[in-house]
């Protein structure tokens, strides 16, 4: 067995595993720390595939901001998460009966099949072959930032655009919140921040 061969079975075990105790892991907190590492696993899994920048974006997008979006929303959320453990077992047989079609689905879709030619799947080379040009990270930076540069900024834009869109629409001001005003601090007239009171003596304030 080679060092690709461990690192492979290494990896898609520890996906496995991690994807396992996501769905059977008692504690939500737990759950969203076993899907970390799947996803830590499956950007493993696409480096051996020659796609480090489709691992990268497991690692960026889905570990950086929706992994641990979701572990905070479950922390400061108070959930009764008994009651809703108590709703999903009503829907076990449905489940059950997804969870049998998307099996065969798999089974269907990595069964024997085969190239032209004879080639089997398996039989192909991983990753980018010698002398095959750029490697594809740099291939896709030079699409992006070159030929589609100005759709890249326009999307970005859009974005942008959204997000301060949402954080408007969303934004509410509580009058019974004492906040912060910075002007008022820095505008204020320093003879007046101080008040000397004459306290008698065995008199309180």
């Amino acid at each position: 067995m080679t060092v690709v061969q461990f690192v492979f079975y290494l990896f898609a075990l520890t996906l496995l595993t991690g994807g396992v105790f996501t769905v059977v892991s008692k504690s939500p907190v737990h759950s969203v720390l076993w899907l970390i590492l799947a996803f830590l696993s499956g950007a493993g899994l696409m480096v051996l595939l020659g796609a480090e920048f489709v691992a990268m974006l497991l690692i960026i997008v889905y570990v950086g901001a929706v992994a641990v979006l979701f572990l905070f929303v479950v922390m400061m959320l108070d959930v009764d998460f008994a009651e809703l453990r108590a709703e999903m077992a009503s829907y076990l047989p449905l489940a059950l009966v997804i969870g049998l079609v998307l099996i065969m689905q798999l089974a269907m879709a990595f069964g024997t099949w085969e190239l032209g030619g004879g080639v089997a799947l398996h039989e192909l080379p991983m990753g980018t072959p010698e002398g095959a040009g750029p490697h594809n990270t740099a291939a896709l930076g030079l699409l992006l930032y070159d030929r589609y540069f100005i759709l890249f900024q326009l999307a970005g834009l859009i974005l942008l655009v959204a997000m301060i869109g949402a954080i408007v629409l969303t934004l509410r001001h509580r009058k019974d919140i004492k906040r912060q005003d910075v002007l008022a601090q820095m505008y204020r007239d320093p003879a007046k921040t101080l008040e000397l009171k004459d306290v008698k003596p065995g008199q309180g304030l």
